[in-house]
């Protein structure tokens, strides 16, 4: 029996500002799940849940954006089971486990779309070479192939824990190295993903490749495969497939990849229209642009998620929304390339949500520093010419890195908006810092003045795994000290890969 989520129990419910404007004056009442509407005649013993969320204002992203004052949360499992007011959910339910969040907000947990495990030990690191060709190749490949599986595993640790302390419940893995143990990392921090093995089967232009980075075409997809088997297992953490560029797959990997993709139910996650290169490429190679080349294979589909697409055409942006492609937006690095159509993208419906790519890009895993970004960046390209508003606001941008990357997550029914039946990934903020005041309405305070290290507490599946910032599944002095002591080692991997790598 749904929870009625409307702020006065009506059909239409209120917007958001009347919704504001009302809770200040009375208090909004939402039926809880459990058939407790009859309670108004014969009340009935409480409920028994789990977790249960008490006093924060909870902006729900929700199809109307609808705003609880006051709220709480009740959580039976890993399930939203019931939202509503604060001050009745004492009567309605006894928790094993309870949150007091009085003066904070709670909001859905962000999914980073686009996230690079293996380069987390970039992050404050530069490194200027000559060779020739992309930077991903001559810079972030070799540094990858430097790392045995205890350095993936602490990258993981430490970027997934970055994330959980910054709002982000879910990631997308782009494809590294030692990919079982970025998700071994992933299931200890509590964090749910989607982690990819990095997938090379030839060298293609833009210097070599380390040797450790190129399989046969017959290895990555049998490597694919038995990874994402491997994990189908667990309900939290589980494996995608993964091309890495175009530069480096064959056109037998691509076609056989896609087929796998529909054999195992599963998405791909691959690098696209990111640089002039790889249009260079395929004009030269196919006579075609990538999106066109994809199209031409029949592998450009919904199971395709392409991070960047920065070079875009319009009619590009069509053969997007026609085959269902999703794409993360990566603001932090997108716009050093050119010109955005995340505009246009979200006009036509097309699964786009926000991507870090990780910390060799400006060196946060911060989805709230992104969304600005990328509000900023469309205001620039759609508007400011012209002397117009922004086309997407700092609140439809966060509602993006919420629920565009759910569905480019393939989780939108599951995650990225507080509702009932929902899982319970939740996010609980502080707006009560200097730079904050005055916060009157939630949802602005969100989008504009909430950036990571304004997170209070985040609960993964209906756990809590970080409390007013204190982690409770990972012990992180004993993984600084970890880290700091093999960092040097890692660094010395990285400079003489460069150096066997400069041919």
């Amino acid at each position: 029996m749904p929870a009625t989520r409307d702020i006065d129990g009506s059909e239409e419910g209120l917007s958001r500002r009347e919704f504001v404007v009302a809770s200040a004056a009375v208090g909004a009442v939402a039926l809880p799940v459990f058939g407790l509407a009859e309670a108004a005649v014969a009340p009935a013993p409480p409920h028994s849940v789990d977790l249960l969320v008490v006093g924060p204002d909870i902006v729900t992203f929700d199809d109307k954006d609808t705003v609880i004052m006051d709220g709480a949360i009740a959580v039976k499992g890993n399930v939203i089971v019931w939202m509503g007011k604060a001050g009745d959910a004492a009567g309605l339910f006894t928790a094993k486990d309870s949150v007091k969040a009085s003066g904070q907000i709670a909001m859905p947990g962000m999914t980073d779309t686009h996230y690079h495990t293996a380069q987390q030990f970039l992050r404050g690191v530069h490194r200027t070479t000559h060779r020739k060709g992309p930077s991903w190749k001559k810079i972030l490949i070799p540094f990858e192939s430097g790392l045995d599986e205890h350095d993936v595993y602490n990258s993981g640790l430490v970027g997934y824990t970055s994330m959980i302390s910054s709002g982000t419940t879910c990631f997308l893995e782009a494809g590294g190295p030692h990919p079982d143990m970025m998700g071994k990392a992933a299931d200890e921090v509590g964090i749910r993903g989607r982690i990819s093995l990095n997938t090379c089967d030839m060298d293609g232009d833009g210097g070599p490749l380390p040797r450790s980075h190129i399989m046969t075409t017959s290895q990555a997809l049998k490597e694919n495969a038995a990874l994402v088997k491997r994990w189908q297992a667990n309900s939290r953490v589980q494996a995608w497939l993964s091309l890495r560029q175009i530069l480096v797959n064959t056109q037998e990997l691509r076609i056989g990849m896609s087929k796998l993709a529909e054999e195992l139910d599963t998405a791909i996650h691959t690098h696209l229209s990111e640089g002039t290169y790889e249009i260079d490429y395929t004009m030269e190679n196919y006579n075609m642009r990538p999106p066109e080349y994809f199209e031409s294979l029949g592998i450009f589909n919904k199971r395709m998620h392409c991070a960047h697409s920065i070079y875009l055409t319009p009619a590009e942006v069509d053969r997007y929304a026609q085959h269902d492609v999703s794409v993360a937006h990566c603001a932090f690095n997108n716009y050093s390339g050119g010109p955005q159509r995340m505009l246009e993208m979200v006009r036509a419906k097309i699964r786009v949500g926000l991507g870090t790519d990780g910390p060799n890009s400006r060196g946060t895993l911060d989805l709230f520093q992104v969304s600005h970004y990328a509000v900023l960046g469309q205001q620039i390209g759609y508007a400011t010419a012209w002397h117009a508003p922004a086309q997407l606001t700092y609140a439809d941008m966060l509602k993006h890195a919420c629920r565009g990357g759910a569905n480019a997550a393939h989780l939108g029914d599951k995650t990225g908006s507080l509702e009932v039946g929902k899982l319970a990934d939740i996010v609980l903020v502080g707006h009560d810092d200097h730079d904050q005041l005055t916060s009157m309405d939630p949802t602005i305070t969100l989008a504009q003045n909430v950036v990571g290290h304004h997170v209070r507490t985040t609960i993964v599946d209906g756990k809590v795994v970080m409390k007013e910032r204190e982690f409770l599944t990972v012990d992180i002095e004993k993984l600084r000290a970890d880290v700091k002591q093999r960092y040097p080692r890692m660094i010395d991997r990285y400079e003489k890969a460069i150096l066997l790598t400069s041919g």
